[in-house]
């Protein structure tokens, strides 16, 4: 990890809500939740002032439990959903000067195909199950405005082959792969346009044992041969124990607590984390 400078991205503040809100539960000083649940409104608070920076190099790892928000955050962060507020500063873009939240649909797109990659839980949220591997990997140049079919195809082999995909089964659909094959190409076509930061979320759910190990330290190399930052979504304190730098524990939608991942894991203060840890253990 590089020595800790300027932060690559840094989130201020950032809000989702799903819901119009009432008076009971609108205003921040006195609002009235059942953990992140309205009773009276309905309206659901799934981030709630959530702020960090993510630096050049580092992996930060955010877990928390199903609903602890963690998820929203990330799809918040690749405009997957619009975030309800706060802001987004991305240090390869305008220097780092200009809120990400209020860019155009366009810009949005710019960012997410230049700058952002990112592997889903789900790789049919990632991936087109009937395209073959090489144009999953295509559809992402091309949408970054690469019409090379060339490089596409030599950018498509070279990938591929880093993440330990045969380059043999390159013109198959994903459709036919296991599922930790599945991950690998969503890992491929994430890195094709050489982007500074990669979002994981829950990559490793659902696999078994033993493909997770892979996968995980499929992870671990590529974050070291390409010095890429990482925000890294877990259910899991072992997944995060082995990839991040720092971590922040989510819960109800508030980050409960963060630091570096081995204090977090040897010393934990917050009444959740401290449970979390000792499951693990």
């Amino acid at each position: 990890m590089s020595e800790f400078t300027t932060p690559i991205l840094t989130i201020k503040k950032l809000n989702k809500q799903f819901g119009s809100g009432c008076e009971q539960c609108r205003s921040k000083v006195d609002r009235k939740l059942n953990r992140n649940y309205c009773p009276n409104c309905g309206t659901i608070y799934s981030c709630r002032d959530i702020t960090f920076d993510l630096y050049p190099g580092e992996v930060l790892g955010i877990v928390g439990e199903s609903g602890s928000g963690k998820s929203t955050l990330m799809r918040s962060i690749y405009f997957d959903q619009p975030a309800t507020s706060g802001e987004a500063y991305l240090q390869f873009y305008k220097e780092g000067k200009s809120n990400l939240f209020e860019e155009s649909s366009q810009q949005k797109k710019y960012i997410r195909h230049h700058l952002m990659g990112k592997v889903y839980q789900n790789p049919v949220q990632g991936l087109r199950m009937g395209f073959t591997s090489i144009a999953n990997i295509a559809e992402k140049m091309i949408a970054a405005e690469n019409r090379n079919v060339e490089s596409m195809e030599s950018r498509g082999r070279e990938l591929l082959n880093q993440v330990r995909i045969p380059v043999h089964r390159m013109m198959e659909a994903p459709k036919n792969f296991s599922g930790g094959m599945q991950q690998r190409v969503q890992i491929a076509k994430a890195l094709s346009n050489n982007p500074p930061i990669l979002l994981l979320d829950e990559v490793t759910t659902g696999l078994d044992l033993s493909v997770q190990a892979n996968v995980l330290d499929l992870i671990k190399q590529l974050q070291r041969e390409l010095n890429i930052s990482m925000l890294l979504v877990s259910h899991d304190l072992g997944v995060i124990r082995m990839l991040a730098d720092r971590t922040m524990v989510m819960l109800d939608g508030v980050i409960v607590e963060q630091g570096l991942t081995d204090q977090i894991l040897e010393d934990p203060q917050h009444a959740y984390t401290q449970q979390l840890v000792h499951s693990l253990l």
